[in-house]
């Protein structure tokens, strides 16, 4: 078990990462309101998988808790992607300024 300690070390970091990018999201408002409904639902999908991925953490199942984890920040990139979210910070989330423009 060599590798616990690295996985460790990957859990913190993306739980730090996550938990801030969680609290930074915001629903953007310029869109329709099925597309809000969408937002929030994967909005409501991260923060779950955020739960989770503490919970099996403290389980001491630190496979799921990193694949959870990694699902939870997912999520907000792909809300962030599709447009659903404001997001101007391209450190926490897969967005890059002109991606919309090209696709």
């Amino acid at each position: 078990m060599e590798n616990v300690p690295k996985l460790n070390e990957k859990l913190e970091k993306y739980f730090a990462l996550t938990k801030k990018a969680i609290g930074k999201v915001k629903i953007s408002s310029k869109i329709t309101p099925e597309d809000r409904k969408k937002a929030e639902e994967i909005l409501d999908l991260a923060k779950r998988y955020y739960e989770d991925a503490r919970f099996f953490e403290k389980k001491n199942d630190l496979v799921n808790a990193f694949a959870a984890v990694c699902y939870a920040h997912a999520f907000l990139d792909i809300g962030a992607l599709m447009g659903l979210f404001d997001v101007d910070d391209d450190q926490l989330f897969m967005v890059e300024k002109n991606y919309r423009k090209r696709h």
